[in-house]
C-alpha cells in the first residue's frame, strides 16, 4: 500500500526522531519550562526577526486553535473564517465548546478576503448579535491554495478597521513557505498577525507545534488556558527538543527542506495526472492535490493506494485528496501515474 493519505501517517522525520534518542536521557523541569523548548522560541524569534512576542509549546493543531481563539475573544465574541476552514469543518465544534461561534463564509479558493470580512459584520452589527473579532486564516488553506504577501496585507488592513484580530493556522507552514506561487515570508506573517503557530505534526515532527503571539491580550495568562483546556504535555521537552531539530540552520531548515520536498513531489503528481487528461478541483500548488476521477477508477486505485475520499464531483466522479509527506518518493509517484495509465 501507498500512502497519500495524510502528510502525518508515519512518525519523525529520521533528523527529528534522532534528537529525541540523543537527548532521551536528560532529566529536565516539565511543561514545556526546559532548555530546549526556551532555545526553540529563540530561535523561531531569530527566524522571524521579532523578539516581542511570546511562543508556546503546543500538543497539536485544535487545541492550539481552541486555546488561541478562547484567549482572546470574550464570550460574546465571534470568529470569521472560510466554510471550508479546519476550525469549522474538522474540529467538531471545539471553537464553538468554549461559546464563540465560528462565522463562515464562502472563501474564494479557500481564502479569506476583506469582502468577505466587511460582509460578515453587515449581518452581525448589533447587540442582538455575536461581534466578529477575529478573523481566521491559513497558509496553505484546506483547499491547499496560498496567500500573498498582497493579500494578507489587504486582510491586515480590515481587520484593524474593524478591530479585529488577526490569526494564522500555519498547520503545513512549510509547505506554504516554499510554495513558488507565494511570496509571504514568515517575516511577513509575524508582521501582519496578532498570533500564528507553526506546524510540526504535518511538518515531520511525532506532535506539536509552536504558536507565536504578539498581542499582549490574547497573551494575558495563555499558560492557564493551556492547563485548563487540557493541552499541557508534563514532559513538554519532547516537543522543544523537535523544534530545535526542525528550525536548526533558519531558513535553510528541516521545515523548508520538507515543504519544498512535498510541494516538489505534489506538482510532479499533478502534472502526470494532468497529462492523463484528468481536472482537478481548486487550484492547489502546495502538498495537497484534489483530482476529479470516476468512481469506478476510485475504487480500483484505493486497493493500492490510500488517500481521502475527498467528496462527490457529480455523477459518476469522486474528488479525491493526496497529500505528499515528508517521506514520500519519486517512486510513490511514480506508481501513481502508471495506475492511472491503466484506465
Amino acid at each position: 500500500m501507498i500512502y497519500f493519505r495524510s502528510d502525518y501517517s508515519q512518525g519523525a522525520h529520521p533528523r527529528i526522531l534522532d534528537a529525541l534518542i540523543k537527548t532521551n536521557e536528560e532529566h529536565t523541569d516539565g511543561y514545556a519550562m526546559d532548555e530546549h523548548s526556551y532555545h526553540a522560541a529563540e530561535m523561531i524569534k531569530e527566524l522571524i526577526g521579532r523578539d516581542d512576542c511570546e511562543v508556546h509549546m503546543m500538543v497539536g493543531g485544535t487545541p492550539t486553535n481552541v486555546i488561541t481563539i478562547a484567549s482572546a475573544l470574550k464570550p460574546f465574541e465571534a470568529v470569521v473564517a472560510p466554510r471550508t476552514a479546519h476550525i469549522y469543518i474538522h474540529e467538531c465544534g471545539a471553537v464553538e465548546l468554549t461559546g464563540h461561534r465560528v462565522l463562515t463564509v464562502e472563501g474564494v479558493d479557500g481564502k479569506l478576503t476583506p469582502e468577505l470580512i466587511d460582509n460578515a459584520w453587515l449581518e452581525f452589527e448589533d447587540d442582538h448579535t455575536v461581534v466578529p473579532k477575529m478573523a481566521y486564516v491559513s497558509h496553505p488553506t484546506e483547499s491547499g491554495t496560498v496567500y500573498t504577501k498582497a493579500e494578507l496585507e489587504a486582510i491586515r488592513k480590515c481587520c484593524d478597521e474593524h478591530n479585529m484580530y488577526l490569526y494564522l493556522d500555519g498547520a503545513r507552514l512549510g509547505a506554504g513557505l516554499t510554495c513558488p506561487d507565494t511570496d509571504l515570508t514568515i517575516q511577513d506573517i509575524a508582521r501582519l498577525t496578532d498570533a500564528f503557530y507553526i506546524g510540526g505534526t504535518k511538518n515531520g515532527t511525532l506532535l506539536g507545534e509552536a504558536v507565536v503571539i504578539f498581542d499582549d491580550n490574547i497573551n494575558d495568562h495563555y499558560r492557564w488556558m493551556i492547563k485548563q483546556n487540557c493541552g499541557m504535555l508534563a514532559k513538554g521537552r519532547l516537543i522543544g527538543v523537535q523544534f530545535e531539530a526542525l528550525l536548526e540552520g533558519g531558513e535553510d531548515s528541516l521545515l523548508y527542506e520538507i515543504g519544498r520536498h512535498e510541494n516538489r513531489l505534489a506538482k510532479k503528481l499533478k502534472d502526470g495526472i494532468a497529462a492523463c487528461g484528468y481536472e482537478f478541483d481548486g487550484s492547489s500548488t502546495t502538498n495537497q492535490i484534489f483530482p476529479i476521477f470516476p468512481t469506478e477508477m476510485v475504487r480500483e486505485l484505493e486497493k493500492d493506494f490510500f488517500f481521502y475520499d475527498w467528496a462527490p464531483a457529480g455523477e459518476g466522479k469522486r474528488v479525491i485528496r493526496l497529500v505528499t509527506s515528508w517521506g514520500s518518493t519519486d517512486e510513490d509517484v511514480d506508481a501513481f501515474i502508471e495506475a492511472i495509465k491503466k484506465f
